[in-house]
């Protein structure tokens, strides 16, 4: 028989759950194709329950991103530490990974998942979303040994984006363009932001 009543601290305690369950779905199987439906079974609870946490999809989207957030900065940490790396083969295999974000766990929104998220942010949640975003980008900068302000932090980020979205949106998103080339695309586009990186790198502001 169903539980009927939770304390507070059981509904913080699934919440989380319904966070970490959904980012690991999301990671290995993309976002697109994880249900709302698969998180709550996952976590034990059902339709009804799970959307007195999180009225719609993209809301639980929302937060989940923000939890991969840290995740994502420790794992360019990560590489920028590792010995067997040269700078430019960690900030490459970075944008590499987030590309491929599926192979990587990486949670990775699509064209169409960023506009269905536009659509369900109050002004005031875009505005806290963008924060964040830069916050996170500009900590990535810092990580790479750059120094950052905010025309530095914007133009990585639509570069950063802009590959990984392109390189998620072919064909399924952008049929008119080639999907033979795409991986080979991306590498050249990778390069590009590399060299980029670089040419901050040695241009302290």
């Amino acid at each position: 028989m169903p539980k009927v009543a939770y304390s507070e601290e059981e509904r913080a305690q699934i919440r989380q759950r319904l966070l970490t369950t959904a980012l690991e779905l999301m990671g290995r199987q993309g976002i697109q194709h994880t249900t709302v439906e698969q998180i709550y079974q996952a976590v034990g609870i059902s339709r009804t329950f799970f959307y007195s946490f999180f009225p719609t999809k993209e809301d639980l989207i929302v937060e989940a991103l923000y939890l991969q957030q840290p995740r994502i900065l420790a794992y360019a940490r990560q590489l920028m530490a590792d010995p067997a790396l040269t700078w430019q083969q960690a900030a490459a295999q970075f944008l590499h990974s987030c590309c491929y974000g599926e192979r990587h766990g990486i949670a990775v929104l699509s064209v169409e998942g960023q506009q269905q998220i536009f659509r369900r942010l109050s002004p005031e949640s875009y505005q806290v979303f963008r924060e964040k975003q830069a916050r996170l980008f500009g900590d990535i900068l810092e990580c790479f040994g750059i120094q950052s302000n905010k025309e530095r932090i914007a133009l990585f980020t639509n570069l950063a984006l802009s590959v990984i979205v392109l390189r998620n949106a072919i064909p399924h998103s952008l049929p008119l363009f080639v999907p033979e080339a795409a991986d080979q695309t991306t590498a050249v586009q990778i390069q590009a932001i590399v060299d980029c990186l670089d040419s901050m790198r040695s241009n302290p502001l």
